[in-house]
């Protein structure tokens, strides 16, 4: 018997001819001829195989095709020069009905069935693993000799006829350091299963415990390590016990055919990926390309002026409108608040600026096919009702959102709000924004920028914000203009060194990101246009999906509407005028917004961002 050393260099033909006379004391390929494609083997009756290629095209991910036999050819001429699929794998499994009824070294004794069947070659992530040790990233189960960790999912893969099943993924420890580096270095081999479907806390793809592997072995993370998680080829078996043919053969997990193929790759469009933490709890890293990233840093750059020379540029943090929208991207359900009643001696006392942004946050969010609410004032429920019944007429809106009020009566009342029956594990909400809400002070009290206290005004919708902090998979972004806002306690120390009266209105509630803009309604607009930008990234929508389904075409991004634009922001101004929403500097009743005018200032700020 041969044993592993040196079979990584050997030529791919004459690792075939070794593993076809059983002469291999291996249990998998992981390793071996490196730098050639490996393949995952589905074999099925010819009558299946039309819908079968359907699925794999329509679950490209885990299931690259890299080709497809005639009924009862045991070659392969594209992808191998000599080869017979009736030996050349390691081992194969046998399925009738759906059940595993053994396991084979050899197929020859049903040369007579396999007349009548159709052999599927599936891309495999063996192949890419040259790729990621010449980034200097270790395989951990290389180093660990054993085969790759491989589980079942709780994301169901797109189904075709009778073929359906959950993902099944490949986990492989990679140190934090070098995320980039190996989403960099398998992003571009597309044949390979290509970048991660998800970066972090294995709970989030339904993986109970990483040392019990559905199949393979289980690998040790070393201090350092984040698991790192790739769609798998081994999902095509789970395809086939539910599809409960009379008679299929796969390879055994871990044990590949070996390809003539090098490895090439795909330039991803948009530049190269980067990562991103978006959660410490649990722990998730995103997906975006440069390209869009990139978009985005523009966006918050041209929010980030001070035009009311408050002193906001002490306050900024670069990256923080990325992370809020990775955030809100991967969210399904987002709580939006918004309401300064500065003008305590009017009636409405609020001001007119983050009812707009918050708006455009929210239309995105719908048209996204997002789940969205508002939470306010008790107080102020009627006018945000009409404002939203106009929004909807203006056409920002596409429907009514839900619109609550929070009232603090126990001391379990965020988390009853935030949460079915108050279980942290049961959040109705991932994603919570401020944007231009009166935030608490450390003393306790809610005050807007002339040092007044109105916390009369104010119901605690800050408790909201720090519940969420003990509730594992909910984030929060605060958008603000002046560090007395609902969020902006993680820049308190700055606001209270460089913000008039920042000892004492500096808001003490911190959210995860907080977006810093010169007028609030500007940050609104700005995620509303970021968010647009993620969506049309092919590699953050890639990660999105888990590699499955087919991305959106230009004519499908029907999102693209909902975006901000000078019509629907001067009518809704219009709108706030009417219902008496006041300008937060000045108190005008005029078309501005913190004492500037809408035309010129607001206008040219919105045709920026677009």
């Amino acid at each position: 018997m041969l044993l592993t050393g040196g079979l990584k260099s050997l030529l791919p033909h004459v690792l075939r001819r070794i593993i076809r006379c059983n002469r291999l004391s291996i249990s998998n390929t992981s390793g071996m001829a490196e730098g050639y494609k490996q393949a995952n083997v589905v074999i099925l009756h010819k009558s299946l195989a039309d819908d079968f290629e359907k699925f794999c095209h329509a679950n490209d991910g885990p299931l690259p095709l890299l080709y497809r036999s005639q009924p009862g050819d045991w070659k392969c001429p594209s992808l191998s020069s000599d080869s017979d699929i009736r030996t050349d794998c390691l081992q194969y499994r046998k399925y009738e009905h759906g059940a595993c009824t053994g396991s084979l070294k050899s197929l020859k004794d049903y040369s007579e069935e396999l007349k009548d069947m159709v052999t599927f070659y599936l891309g495999c992530s063996f192949s890419f693993e040259k790729a990621v040790q010449k980034a200097g990233i270790p395989i951990r189960n290389v180093e660990q000799k054993c085969n790759v960790s491989m589980y079942k999912t709780s994301v169901p893969c797109c189904s075709i006829s009778m073929f359906h099943c959950n993902l099944v993924v490949t986990m492989r420890p990679i140190p934090e350091s070098k995320l980039g580096a190996a989403v960099l270095a398998t992003s571009e081999l597309k044949e390979a299963h290509g970048a991660p479907i998800h970066i972090g806390d294995p709970g989030l793809l339904g993986i109970q415990d990483l040392s019990k592997p559905d199949y393979g072995d289980p690998v040790h993370l070393h201090p350092g390590d984040i698991p790192v998680f790739w769609a798998c080829g081994v999902t095509a078996v789970e395809a086939i016990i539910n599809c409960r043919a009379p008679l299929a053969f796969t390879h055994s997990p871990g044990c590949m055919f070996i390809t003539d193929l090098k490895n090439d790759s795909v330039r991803s469009l948009g530049g190269d990926p980067q990562v991103h933490c978006i959660s410490q709890d649990p722990l998730h890293f995103s997906i975006v390309s440069a390209e869009a990233a990139q978009k985005i840093k523009t966006l918050e750059t041209l929010i980030g002026i001070d035009p009311g020379e408050r002193g906001i540029l002490h306050l900024q943090r670069q990256g923080e409108l990325l992370g809020a929208c990775l955030a809100m991207s991967h969210a399904q359900s987002v709580l939006i608040t918004t309401g300064f009643p500065t003008h305590f001696s009017h009636q409405p006392p609020e001001e007119n600026d983050g009812p707009p942004g918050a708006l455009a946050i929210a239309a995105m969010l719908q048209a996204l096919e997002k789940q969205v609410a508002i939470v306010t004032d008790q107080r102020a429920m009627d006018l945000n009702k009409k404002i939203i019944e106009e929004a909807v007429q203006i056409g920002i809106l596409k429907k009514p959102i839900p619109l609550l009020s929070y009232q603090r009566e126990s001391a379990n009342s965020a988390l009853m709000f935030l949460c079915e029956n108050g279980n942290p594990g049961r959040p109705r909400f991932d994603h919570l924004v401020a944007i231009e809400r009166a935030g608490m002070a450390a003393d306790g009290n809610y005050y807007n920028a002339r040092k007044v206290n109105i916390k009369h005004l104010v119901d605690p919708i800050d408790d909201l914000f720090l519940a969420a902090q003990t509730i594992p998979g909910v984030t929060t972004t605060g958008v603000g203009d002046g560090g007395n806002e609902l969020g902006m306690g993680k820049v308190k120390d700055a606001v209270k060194k460089h913000i008039k009266n920042g000892d004492v209105i500096a808001c003490d509630v911190e959210a995860d990101f907080t977006v810093v803009a010169g007028v609030s309604n500007w940050g609104g607009y700005a995620i509303a246009c970021a968010l647009s930008v993620l969506r049309c990234c092919e590699i953050h929508g890639r990660y999105l999906r888990r590699a499955l389904g087919f991305p959106r075409t230009p004519s499908q991004r029907l999102w693209l509407p909902a975006l901000p634009s000078l019509t629907k922001a001067k009518k809704l101004l219009k709108t706030l005028v009417q219902l008496g929403v006041r300008s937060g500097k000045t108190a005008s009743l005029e078309m501005e917004v913190d004492g500037l005018p809408f035309y010129n200032t607001h206008s040219l700020m919105i045709e920026k961002l677009l």
